[in-house]
């Protein structure tokens, strides 16, 4: 055995390959067999799988993130303002406003159809990738099969990376398949398992091109949103003021979510808009919905600051990304480019 393992190291060294990329190279094999047991065709799987090699920038940047180092955990809530001065700029809602009326049309029959608002789906679009201007530049096939083989979730990009090949199969050109370097690509950074559920043609020429139509990356954030459970004619949430010794122990949450637990432990629980104004919780701005709309109150700053009253609706936009942060930003967004 020792001897065989000795033949192997010789071999890669002498055809330039570390022990990873021959590991890779055989793990390709068995990506390839679990597609075609899939129902990818095997002309597809051939093409694609033809040429990769493993890409150590990416599994550098998948072991940075957090939680990707157990060693290094991060339990601090940093404040919000500074994350809105950097994800929430002027060129940003600038650019939104111009996007939104540009395509009012499109977006109007968007929302006549799945109940999203126009300005929700240009401020996903915006924070994801700027309208479309920043979507990534790793090849996806690469990156995901890298992922897969570096092994911390396996099974999620083996998964993904089957997916690419299906979008191959769905007549999405190959040279198309660029991203980020976690999967996530297009316009709404779609991983390749949402596209192949959720992406919809919206400008009527018979494919999903979430890279270059911007009616079929908006169809789809909509179809997106409709999909995660949107409820029509509700806000995403309005910004609050609480009365003077507000006693919040009376609107503690005391249930457990069982995804995104510290993200949903930093709001209250529920109370409908009625019981909020019966606490004197006061519109800092926009006015509050129906008092039958079911809200909970968040204070990403803490005591003091600015607070919001947030509907099921904003759970929604935590589907999508599920930062407290980001479901903010994007519900302020969508709230600028419309004014």
């Amino acid at each position: 055995m020792a001897g065989a393992l000795l033949l192997v190291g010789l071999s890669a060294s002498a055809h330039g390959q570390s022990s990873d990329e021959v590991g890779f190279q055989s793990y390709l094999q068995t990506l390839r067999a679990q597609a075609i047991a899939q129902g990818v065709r095997p002309a597809t799987a051939d093409s694609v799988i033809a040429g990769l090699t493993l890409n150590p920038r990416v599994i550098e940047l998948d072991r940075a993130q957090p939680g990707g180092n157990p060693a290094n955990p991060s339990n601090a809530n940093p404040p919000l303002a500074p994350y809105l001065r950097q994800h929430l700029g002027a060129a940003l809602i600038a650019q939104g406003r111009d996007k939104y009326l540009a395509q009012r049309p499109r977006l109007a029959r968007i929302e006549a159809e799945t109940g999203v608002p126009e300005s929700i789906m240009v401020a996903i679009w915006g924070h994801e990738t700027s309208y479309g201007k920043v979507m990534g530049t790793f090849d996806l096939p690469r990156a995901l099969a890298t992922l897969a083989y570096e092994g911390r979730r396996r099974d999620l990009f083996a998964n993904e990376f089957i997916a690419t090949l299906k979008i191959v199969d769905r007549g999405i050109p190959r040279e198309k398949l660029v991203g980020s370097w976690a999967g996530a690509m297009g316009g709404p950074q779609f991983l390749p398992s949402v596209y192949l559920r959720l992406a919809r043609d919206g400008d009527g020429d018979g494919r999903a091109d979430i890279w270059s139509s911007d009616a079929d990356t908006l169809a789809s954030i909509g179809n997106y949103f409709y999909n995660a459970g949107w409820r029509r004619g509700q806000p995403w949430g309005v910004a609050v003021t609480l009365p003077a010794g507000f006693d919040r122990s009376m609107v503690t949450n005391r249930l457990i979510s069982p995804r995104c637990p510290r993200v949903f432990a930093r709001a209250s629980g529920w109370r409908s808009i009625a019981e909020w104004r019966a606490l004197g919780v006061m519109p800092a701005g926009r006015p509050l919905p129906a008092d039958s709309v079911q809200a909970t109150l968040i204070e990403p700053d803490g005591p003091g600051q600015t607070a919001y009253l947030l509907t099921g609706n904003y759970r929604v936009i935590l589907d999508y990304n599920c930062s407290n942060f980001y479901a903010i930003s994007v519900g302020l967004l969508a709230d600028a480019v419309e004014q």
